[in-house]
């Protein structure tokens, strides 16, 4: 293909949440130039919101059995190439009183012929099975679901893509979509600050999610898009191990997923306008209509503390007769836009879900390899993510030092990328996050290896903030490792600043009983004794909304 020049590649990839890493990838392992670009970090949108479900395809076997079976499909794919971002759990779909058992026959035979195992069950194995599941029900079928982490695998694919020579830019948003004639040449990127920069490539993948259509306006292409925006709600505790569905239809608040030590219950669905697909608040309404519903498959969730509530936008392709989305097909959607819209070297990937995303990059890969002439076969199926390779063997020697429960933690998040976290010293084993057991060896390696410039940033890299107390203590404590390492505090006050009030978002459409005494607490905590409330706009230092005045510092 030849040698390129300076802000030249073969294809740029538009977007960094699954599906743009996934492209990114699978176009970098086949020998391509690759550039992905990100308006702000990655798995900002529905990527990382969602409530991880590794779906097995049951929950699609009925309306739509060729997308059933891409989910199957790629289910056995990832717990091979990504053993270390899914947990095994299995899950239930179960019927409650009212529920039409002639629908649960209809759905496992359906579930059969699409080639995923279900097996009904007894409503008594079912509860011996999954203690919390409501007792009342009336009917269960056992499928292959499990949970799955979006942040470390859509990471993990980050880190195969630039391993395999592919440049990654956060916090650039693409402003102007390059053509000549009715090719397109390239793009402009702009940064935090204004400053814009060309890039340059004979093929433009558009991976942007709901915000492709966006992306598509600017080559001069309609796209429409259907923002079906849905909300979620994360509980104080593991209350389930395995996935629990409703066996119906699919309808609001009728599934609970188990995510590390906490569980997700979603999700409503309603269309919302293009033009306020950034708007991710949730509303009173929406968590008393999930908290009804998800009472009815797991009563003590009634008693369980909410965590805090979020909503993601399923980027789906418009449908003019649903106004839910909810009967809009997840099937993958690649448009190549010479054949549709006369513009050659310009491509979108949407629709499908985080289950099919690998499939959804082979799919576009395969088509950019073809725009190339480039004739190298997808091996993304059978090539593992970093930190799923097979595991060492554990010397089990006497005189090999125990391994901390950090470290174990650790090894659970990052797989065999483990051993690049070096926590020999009681030091470096000491924790910073209580709720996740991250250590200070672990922030420091998120920061070194995986780009954790931000407390948001390491969150995603760590789960950091992401259990009971919401950052009350380990912001703080994270942050003030970060101040370490650049000698620059006053940044890092800003950053702890943002980072703090966003977790208040989460909480306050749930502040009530004993989440509004935490987060009494925590305020209580960062104003009286950090003094947080003192410090006024004008006080904090200009920057990116990624706190660091080097605008170099954020390409990944």
């Amino acid at each position: 293909m030849g040698s390129l020049r300076n802000n030249s590649f073969h294809v740029i990839v538009i977007g960094g949440g699954i599906t743009g890493a996934g492209v990114a990838r699978d176009c970098a392992m086949r020998g391509l130039k690759v550039l992905l670009i990100e308006k702000h970090d990655l798995t900002h949108g529905a990527s990382g919101r969602n409530h991880g479900l590794m779906h097995s395809g049951a929950r699609y076997a009925v309306s739509d059995p060729e997308n059933a079976a891409e989910c199957i499909a790629e289910n056995r794919i990832l717990r091979r190439i990504a053993r270390h971002c899914v947990e095994e759990t299995d899950g239930l779909f179960i019927s409650l009183p009212g529920d039409d058992l002639a629908y649960q026959q209809q759905f496992a035979q359906a579930c059969i012929s699409t080639g995923i195992n279900a097996q009904i069950i007894s409503t008594r194995e079912a509860i011996e099975l999954e203690p919390a599941v409501n007792p009342d029900i009336i009917g269960a079928v056992r499928v292959p679901d499990a949970a799955i982490d979006p942040f470390r695998l859509t990471m993990a694919n980050i880190l195969d893509a630039q391993a395999h020579g592919a440049q990654v830019i956060t916090h650039h948003a693409v402003t102007q979509i390059l053509t000549s004639g009715t090719s397109v040449t390239g793009v402009v990127a702009t940064d935090s600050y204004g400053n814009k920069t060309e890039y340059h490539a004979p093929v433009v993948v558009n991976a942007a999610g709901i915000w492709g259509q966006h992306i598509a306006g600017l080559a001069g292409i309609t796209l429409n898009m259907y923002p079906a925006r849905g909300a979620l709600l994360i509980f104080g505790h593991r209350v389930n191990n395995m996935v629990i569905n409703r066996c119906r239809k699919p309808s609001n608040g009728d599934i609970l997923v188990p995510d590390d030590i906490v569980c997700v219950l979603g999700t409503t669905s309603d269309r919302v306008p293009i033009d306020r697909i950034d708007d991710t608040t949730v509303t009173n309404g929406e968590v008393d209509l999930l908290l009804a519903e998800g009472v009815k498959l797991v009563p003590l969730l009634a008693r369980t503390r909410i965590l805090r509530a979020y909503a993601g936008i399923r980027p789906l392709v418009a449908s003019d007769n649903d106004d839910s989305g909810r009967d809009i097909s997840r099937g993958i959607v690649c448009i190549d836009h010479a054949k549709r819209d006369g513009m050659d070297g310009f491509i979108t990937i949407t629709g499908g879900k985080m289950m099919t995303y690998r499939l959804m990059a082979q799919q576009a890969t395969d088509l950019v390899c073809r725009k190339l002439n480039v004739k190298v076969a997808c091996t993304t199926a059978v090539t593992p993510l970093p930190g799923s390779e097979p595991m060492p063997v554990r010397d089990d020697d006497e005189d090999t030092p125990p391994v901390s429960f950090a470290h174990r933690a650790a090894e659970g998040r990052h797989g065999t990328l483990v051993s690049k976290i070096h926590d020999e010293r009681p030091e470096q084993r000491a924790l910073v996050c209580e709720c996740e057991h991250v250590s200070t060896a672990e922030v420091n390696y998120a920061i070194n290896e995986l780009h954790a410039s931000s407390l948001a940033r390491l969150r995603r890299r760590t789960r950091l903030g992401m259990g009971t107390c919401q950052g009350k203590m380990c912001a703080c404590r994270a942050a003030a490792l970060m101040a370490g390492r650049d000698g620059d505090p006053e940044t890092q006050i800003s950053d702890l600043n943002a980072f703090l009030n966003e977790r208040w978002k989460g909480i306050r459409p749930v502040a009530w009983g004993t989440a509004l005494s935490e987060a009494q607490l925590s305020a209580m905590t960062y104003q009286s004794l950090c003094g947080m409330n003192l410090i006024q706009p004008d006080d904090l230092p200009k920057a990116s909304p990624q706190t660091s005045p080097n605008p170099d510092s954020h390409e990944v």
